[in-house]
């Protein structure tokens, strides 16, 4: 899948987080001509771009992320304000765009998406630009306040206890009828 419109086109970038792997342009100002090439997979990462005639080629494995930052994009003359997911590398110039948008209703389903798919963990930007969880976290599991336990006795009480749903046995009858001396009716040759 190739994503990013020629330069100026002033479409917004939005990758798809389920249709990996992805190639695409986004903006660099360390590089020449203001872009760069990315390959964006499960596993990798690939930037390709040229600084001062030297083309360079970085593959980072996906791991090596910190996670799938959410930020805030205040407005800058003429654009709009936005919402801006990528994945953060402790390298800013390694730092990928995944998403960006001006309105903010999907921005919270992407943002989670992208950090199931890639399996990094999800970042919020304060507004001194500091990366923090916005959920705790054991190792790459989430800590929050337990469910309480449904009480077992409740859900069943209504119920017919399993003794009565059972098949009843036959039950031998007091003075059982006893035939003597009678003709059998069999149908024989």
């Amino acid at each position: 899948m190739v994503a990013g419109g020629p330069e100026g086109s002033g479409r917004a970038l939005r990758l798809d987080p389920f249709a990996l792997p992805v190639h695409f342009s986004a903006q660099d100002g360390g590089a020449d001509g203001q872009i760069r090439q990315i390959e964006l997979g499960r596993e990798r990462v690939v930037v390709r771009r040229a600084v001062r005639g030297i083309p360079m080629k970085v593959g980072v494995p996906v791991a090596a992320f910190r996670g799938v930052s959410l930020r805030m994009m205040p407005a800058d003359g003429s654009q709009a304000a936005c919402i801006a997911v990528r994945i953060e590398h402790r390298d800013n110039a390694l730092s990928v765009p995944l998403h960006i948008a001006t309105d903010g209703d999907d921005g919270l389903a992407i943002w989670k998406s992208w950090g199931r798919v890639l399996g990094l963990p999800l970042l919020v930007a304060d507004q001194d630009g500091s990366l923090r969880e916005p959920f705790p976290r054991l190792g790459s599991i989430g800590i929050g306040k337990p469910t309480p336990r449904r009480r077992r006795r409740a859900a069943v009480k209504w119920r017919r206890p399993s003794i009565l749903m059972r098949r009843k046995p036959g039950r031998p009858v007091a003075n059982p009828t006893v035939h003597q001396d009678e003709r059998e009716i069999i149908a024989r040759d």
